[in-house]
């Protein structure tokens, strides 16, 4: 048994300490947003964010999740309310196929609550999730975009 804290929640699942948090957030919780993609931590499709760090769920054993805070896409937008980043994904028309897209917006998330205000070096270094489609340049503009919205909403909060 392990008692994990997803989107805010306490959960516990029955499942061996060795699956990986993947499979235990599709298989156990149904919460598919996330992706299966490749099982080896290329191309980043599965990510979430642990502990505020935007982690390839396909190779984190659940029993490493323990304890620690788990979000996924499921959980960024908790009033149902768009974030920064999905409204700037929305505005440069960053999917195209659209699989991937949880974990960019995951790893995203995750690069503008550790830098606010990314240069591309930045974002290139940090955004290493795989889009087959090659929108890289869209999500480039996009995350710059949700960068200001973010700066723009801070400063509306005071």
């Amino acid at each position: 048994m392990a008692e994990l804290k997803i989107n805010g929640k306490s959960i516990n699942v029955e499942v061996e300490g060795g699956m990986p948090l993947l499979w235990v957030l599709r298989d156990e919780l149904n919460m598919t947003g996330t992706k299966y993609g490749c099982g080896v931590s290329s191309c980043g499709a599965c990510t979430v964010m642990i502990d505020g760090v935007a982690t390839r769920s396909c190779v984190v054993p659940v029993a490493t999740a323990v304890g620690k805070e788990i979000k996924t896409i499921e959980g960024i937008s908790p009033d149902g309310e768009l974030t920064a980043v999905q409204q700037a994904w929305i505005e440069h028309q960053v999917p195209q196929c659209g699989y991937c897209q949880s974990g960019m917006i995951m790893a995203a998330e995750a690069l503008l609550d550790k830098i606010p205000a990314p240069t591309d070096e930045d974002i290139n270094a940090e955004m290493t999730n795989i889009c087959r489609c090659g929108t890289f340049q869209r999500v480039r503009s996009a995350i710059h975009s949700a960068a200001k919205l973010r700066a723009n909403q801070s400063e509306m909060l005071g």
